[in-house]
């Protein structure tokens, strides 16, 4: 049987997504983990397949995984409990035997999380000039593929005091959201202006785009048309997730008490 999973990971302590020799990445962790429970003896011929790649320190709510397996019932329980804490699946689905989950994928959908204050109205207006077919040399490392992407929708909002931009497109170049992300914040910060975005869509600049850090960019999702059913996160998961967070927090208080001392 054939199956695809819908998969959430926090990239923060991945070398990226594609499998690499010595390296830690999404798929050699998943790929272990089948492994493991003897889901298939070589994932090359049992077809394991990602939707995307994801670059290091990129996080996911909606990438897809697939492969077949002789053991379908056994990957749907047990997976979560062999996979890392910081990777888990969050739903699956039985596919046809030829379904691929990167060609058969209709859109991909990222948010980028800004960690700086600019201005959201700005940030609006000048992302709107991405919708529809661009050439986007100028917002990607384009090597040797086509530059055009349509962009099916795009907007900036605000989630729990944080900007974030949200792009959605058929597929994308590598980079191109966090170098899109990057040139609005520059717009938002009063930097540049809208018109420096039409001017990068419709002619080649000299000084490319840098993309903003990894860190802020989450896959959302991936429509593959597929109808998903739940599966319960492992708890080890939920308890590392609010081991991170109170981290953080942790770090937020201390940079807070430095700051106070600063002042004084």
């Amino acid at each position: 049987m054939r199956l695809a999973f819908r998969v959430s990971y926090l990239g923060s302590r991945f070398y990226g997504s594609q499998v690499q020799v010595a390296r830690r990445t999404v798929e050699g962790e998943f790929i272990a983990a089948c492994e493991r429970l003897r889901l298939f003896s070589d994932w090359r011929t049992a077809g394991f397949l990602s939707a995307g790649r994801t670059d290091r320190g990129v996080h996911a709510r909606g990438q897809v995984i697939a492969f077949s397996t002789e053991f379908p019932l056994r990957a749907i329980k047990a997976l979560n409990i062999q996979l890392p804490p910081d990777l888990w699946c969050t739903a699956y689905s039985e596919v046809a035997p030829v379904f691929h989950p990167r060609y058969d994928a209709r859109s991909r959908m990222y948010r980028y999380y800004f960690s700086s204050i600019t201005d959201p109205r700005k940030m609006e207006c000048a992302a709107q000039h991405f919708l529809g077919n661009h050439n986007f040399t100028n917002f990607a490392r384009v090597g040797n593929k086509n530059p055009w992407r349509t962009v099916l929708s795009v907007s900036v909002g605000e989630d729990d005091g944080f900007t974030y931009l949200e792009v959605k497109a058929e597929s994308f170049l590598w980079h191109q959201v966090r170098c899109m992300a990057a040139a609005i914040q520059q717009v938002g910060a009063g930097e540049q202006d809208e018109k420096w975005i039409v001017e990068l869509l419709e002619q080649e600049n000299k000084r490319p785009i840098q993309p903003a850090p990894a860190e802020g960019l989450v896959l959302w999702d991936t429509d593959c048309g597929i109808s998903w059913t739940r599966i319960p996160v492992d708890e080890r998961s939920g308890a590392y997730l609010q081991q991170l967070q109170r981290h953080h927090a942790l770090m937020e208080r201390v940079c807070h008490t430095l700051e106070e001392e600063n002042r004084q």
